[in-house]
């Protein structure tokens, strides 16, 4: 029996039991046998080892006990660990795109450039590719569309220098008729060699644009494939050359007779009116230009005809004409500083030569010396015209394959044929539906639309 005494020296030894020391074991009080002392391990368990001091972890907080109840000496289970904010273990996920979205992925490029519309750094430089990957089909078409009037330009050379044998004595023994006929001759030649020219470029470049066009999927062409595949539309490019050669024609002699109309007329007044009329006449030839200048690209791609090809210009190049225009005067520039670079040390050649090959050689040996140096400098020339018109001519391929990815979705067609391999030989683009996807092909306007509850919802 236990006096009550003995309880309150008990007491404190209760509460002395009760509190934990620090290393997480409790000090036992004297219970009965067989009774388990709060706090206390059963036989058996090991003492959980000490957590070694380091940074502390965050754990859940445990619910608050009662007063005087011994806390557990068991630990729990590991709560997770926040990481710190400079943890370099710590991975976040990606916060450039809203979670569950894909990334932007570039449209694919297969060839000189990628299959969406085209920037102007991406013409530019898919024009110089076309030249480097098809040198035979592009420098080949260009030599042959600029050696007609290298050899026309060589033969006026050779005249004038003929003529010039002794300019004196023929001046003073021919009438004023006689020159102004001469004049008028000299002047029919130049602009036969410039008709001529125009009516040879205009061919080629619509054969040139089958290697541009199969570029863009990177299908390499020969000057003979180039020919093959551009021989079916040859009769529509010389109908379309000879609508263009009128119209340059036109445009050319009605400002002239327009001219000499005024100034017989007006006299001083007639001079004054002409200025803003060649203004507005090149505006307008510059206009119509370029409204036109996709016409040979239409006709060997789309396989249309001269009059349609002209259309067909007409509505590609509409809502874009000062864009082509800035590129196309850009383009223009290029090509010639790089052609006055090229033919200035030619200039330069034939007061050289001449005084090298015959400082003091006669009429006859002066000829011959000129007329070589003539046909020399229209060769070279031919030569640095050939690859500025070949530049100019993938520019302008570059440009209608732009137009047509902008407003027909050429781009998703021509990566479907990427993608399949189909048609591998023939001319990229040929026969895709012309007009914007959704839209109605037959007038340019929408379709119906869906039925009365074919929207989910009813709408």
């Amino acid at each position: 029996m236990v006096s009550p005494q003995d309880s309150d020296a008990q007491e404190p030894q209760d509460r002395q039991a009760a509190w934990r020391r620090p290393s997480g074991q409790q000090t036992p009080g004297p219970h009965p046998p067989g009774h388990e002392i709060p706090g206390q391990q059963p036989p058996g368990w090991q003492q959980a080892p000490q957590q070694p001091w380091g940074p502390p972890t965050w754990q859940q907080p445990s619910p608050q006990q009662p007063w005087g109840q011994p806390g557990s000496a068991y630990p729990g289970p590991p709560q997770p660990r926040y990481p710190s904010q400079h943890d370099p273990n710590q991975h976040y996920p990606n916060q450039g795109t809203p979670f569950g979205q894909p990334r932007y992925v570039a449209p694919p490029k297969p060839g000189i450039v990628p299959l969406r519309p085209l920037m102007f750094g991406e013409i530019m430089d898919g024009s110089f590719q076309v030249i480097r990957r098809n040198a035979k089909a592009m420098l080949g078409a260009s030599l042959l569309a600029q050696s007609l009037a290298a050899i026309l330009t060589a033969v006026l050379t050779a005249a004038t220098a003929t003529s010039m044998d002794s300019v004196e004595a023929w001046a003073s023994s021919t009438s004023d008729a006689d020159l102004a006929a001469l004049g008028l001759g000299f002047a029919a030649a130049v602009l036969l060699v410039a008709v001529l020219t125009l009516f040879i470029a205009s061919v080629l470049q619509g054969a040139m644009v089958v290697p541009v066009a199969r570029s863009i999927l990177n299908r390499p062409t020969s000057f003979k494939q180039m020919w093959s595949l551009a021989r079916p539309r040859v009769g529509a490019l010389v109908r379309l050359a000879a609508l263009l050669m009128a119209a340059t024609l036109l445009a050319m002699l009605v400002p002239a007779a327009l001219a000499v109309a005024l100034t017989a007329t007006m006299q001083g007044m007639g001079i004054l009116l002409l200025i803003p009329l060649f203004l507005g006449f090149v505006a307008l030839y510059v206009w119509i230009y370029v409204k036109l200048m996709v016409a040979p690209a239409a006709v060997v791609i789309e396989e249309l005809g001269a009059r349609a090809g002209l259309r067909r210009s007409w509505e590609l190049t509409r809502a874009n004409w000062w864009r082509i225009l800035g590129i196309t005067l850009v383009v223009g520039i290029m090509v010639a500083i790089v052609s006055q670079i090229v033919m200035i040390p030619v200039g330069l050649l034939p007061p050289l030569v001449a005084s090298f090959l015959s400082p003091h050689g006669g009429n006859g040996q002066d000829m011959a010396i000129a007329v070589a140096i003539g046909i020399v400098t229209a060769i070279l020339g031919a030569l640095a015209g050939a690859l500025g018109y070949a530049f100019q001519t993938s520019v302008m391929a570059l440009i209608y394959m732009d137009l047509r990815m902008r407003k027909d979705g050429l781009d998703i067609s021509l990566l479907r044929q990427m993608e399949t391999g189909a048609d591998p030989d023939g001319v990229p683009g040929r026969g895709h539906v012309t007009g914007r996807p959704g839209w109605n092909h037959n007038g340019g306007n929408p379709g119906p639309g869906p039925a009365a509850g074919a929207w989910p919802d009813g709408r």
